[in-house]
């Protein structure tokens, strides 16, 4: 098996932000040539599966900048420094939607991106819900809602829900009633 490493030769710091840091590393590649690598770097983040009682899944609809159009996605957020990702996604659950929950399933972690970014999202499953309150951060605008397995495949097809967690959410789901 060949070694397939890049060596980083010098990395610059291109930009420090509140969610990413962005950097462009000047490579070796395996050939003995050199390449520049141009990098996102992220904390990490969660994603909840929350189901009620009924056996509908929470989403929030949000407005997403990058996208310039509000979509349907799972409770989600960025993961604090020192924060472990449990307790991030009970947090972010609680704020985005209210609901607490007694149990909490890690399912997977996944890279969004992993060609120029290192964000890892940790995917959480409950359907152990209790009501609380919304707690929204300061520049954060979203709405709750609630949906069956069958409408959010709707809304897949409809491009309502367009991201990678909640694509995999519904598809977790939609595989768990049928075995």
């Amino acid at each position: 098996m060949s070694d397939l490493t890049e060596k980083t030769i010098q990395s610059k710091d291109i930009y420090q932000g509140k969610v990413i840091n962005l950097q462009v590393d000047d490579v070796e590649l395996p050939d003995g040539g050199t390449s520049k690598r141009e990098l996102v770097k992220h904390p990490g983040a969660v994603a909840v599966i929350a189901v009620t009682k009924d056996g509908r899944l929470v989403l929030v609809r949000q407005y997403r900048k990058a996208l310039e159009k509000t979509i349907y996605e799972i409770p989600a957020g960025k993961l604090e420094p020192g924060e472990a990702p449990e307790v991030t996604a009970r947090r972010e659950l609680a704020e985005e939607t209210g609901f607490q929950c007694d149990q909490l399933e890690p399912l997977v972690s996944f890279y969004t991106s992993p060609g120029f970014a290192d964000e890892l999202v940790h995917v959480f499953y409950t359907d152990t819900l209790t009501d609380g309150e919304q707690q929204l951060d300061d520049d954060e605008f979203l709405d709750q809602h609630e949906v069956t397995v069958d409408e959010a495949l709707q809304m897949i097809a409809a491009q309502t829900i367009h991201d990678a967690k909640t694509v995999y959410a519904v598809q977790y789901l939609q595989l768990k009633k049928h075995i």
